[in-house]
């Protein structure tokens, strides 16, 4: 048993935010039905390199533990199938642009008319309303409008830097899943599903947390501080002779510590860093002086000393290391998965843990219309009319070549 089974979503997303939500509710055992577009499916399906065999790895990675069907909707027949779908379906994911859908006659209000208890979540780049909401949404724009941009870097002399990873993506599908939990929440009650969306740009400016905090209070916008905190210190990576570490002695018993790990006693008595206070006043003096320090010893000695005090510390690892890495492994945070084709393909797994349902990749991402055929008999299509479907060019059903 998953915490999800018996979910049905019927899933018509692509590239990262969408796709991103309806990972977790596959992973959390929702049964996610993948509607790609005809011609060509989901973009990310072009995204390469890099590849895994014919298929590309960012496709693999955000559409695994989903099945998948291909749909033209703008034919009679892909209308119908979609139709279909929807009536029997617990909730509808989509990222297109706000009126998309409704040219196709898939307009919510329509929706809710066949299916009183469908929960519609639409992620978009701006939110259904505001003079944006007919923009199309990036997450590079989406991180440059909500201030992200502007705190993220070493000095604001430097050019605009984003995140590395599509933070705004990520976080507007989690957001997503969230807001979809609370309105299957309140269906038990009511049984009604409602619309639930998010965007882009809210998920960018929710990030904006602290410094938000700092603007509304000073009226001044915070800047960039590479990767030092906006309000303790010290709260960064330092330079070892080896390498990066990043240490948090952000509290005053953790600052006391960090000193004694040091050797440097008169660090702790030395009136520019006294308190937290002082300590952010004089960060560039506080830095300075640290990172003399921390450059006498390497990464794995400063580690195993910042550990044996309880000063929190951890190496800066890039993507490969952090695959490695015990605790990612003992958390089965990179797990295998079947492919149809591929065999056994890497993932990332599940970040949420449960006792009793657990949730995670079971099978990989799904070829293009590989489980056509599958999800068109379980709506009621006899073979007749599924091979006319096909025929036509409503839909299109993948003859899966199978390992073995």
């Amino acid at each position: 048993m998953t915490a999800l089974k018996g979910l049905k979503v019927i899933d018509m997303t692509h590239i990262m935010a969408g796709p991103a939500c309806t990972l977790m509710l596959a992973d959390m055992g929702a049964d996610v039905i993948k509607v790609e577009k005809v011609p060509g499916g989901d973009d990310t399906r072009r995204s390469v390199p890099p590849q895994i065999g014919d298929q590309a790895a960012s496709f693999l990675m955000m559409n695994r533990d989903k099945r998948g069907i291909a749909v033209n909707l703008r034919s009679d027949g892909g209308k119908e199938v979609l139709r279909r779908l929807l009536k029997e379906a617990d909730v509808l994911v989509e990222n297109y642009r706000r009126q998309t859908l409704p040219k196709l006659g898939f307009d919510y209000e329509s929706l809710r008319q066949e299916n009183p208890r469908l929960i519609y979540c639409a992620i978009s780049g701006f939110g259904r309303t505001g003079p944006y909401a007919d923009r199309g949404g990036f997450d590079l724009v989406a991180q440059a409008m909500s201030g992200i941009m502007s705190i993220t870097g070493t000095s604001r002399n430097e050019p605009p830097v984003k995140c590395g990873p599509p933070l705004t993506d990520i976080t507007a599908g989690l957001l997503a899943v969230i807001g979809i939990l609370a309105a299957l929440r309140n269906r038990e009650t009511t049984g009604k599903g409602q619309m639930v969306e998010t965007s882009l740009l809210e998920a960018g400016i929710i990030h904006t947390y602290w410094q938000s905090a700092m603007a509304m209070a000073t009226g001044e916008a915070p800047g960039p501080m590479g990767s030092a905190h906006p309000l303790s210190a010290p709260y960064q990576a330092f330079e070892t002779s080896d390498g990066w570490i990043v240490v948090g002695g952000a509290n005053q018993a953790n600052w006391l510590r960090l000193v004694q790990v040091l050797e440097a006693p008169h660090l702790a008595e030395d009136l520019r860093f006294k308190t937290n206070a002082d300590r952010m006043t004089n960060l560039s003096a506080l830095e300075s002086e640290l990172n003399a320090c921390f450059r006498q010893r390497s990464s794995a000695e400063w580690l195993a000393r910042l550990e044996a005090a309880g000063v929190p510390s951890g190496p800066v690892n890039d993507v490969v290391e952090m695959h490695e890495d015990p605790q990612v492994q003992a958390r089965e945070m990179v797990m295998e998965v079947p492919h149809t084709t591929l065999g056994s393909v890497r993932t990332l797994g599940l970040p949420i843990k449960f006792s009793d349902t657990p949730g995670g990749p079971r099978r990989g991402a799904p070829l293009l219309g590989e489980h056509t055929r599958e999800v068109l008999a379980e709506h009621g299509f006899a073979p007749q009319e599924i091979d006319q479907l096909v025929t036509e060019g409503a839909v299109i059903a993948a003859d899966i070549p199978r390992r073995g």
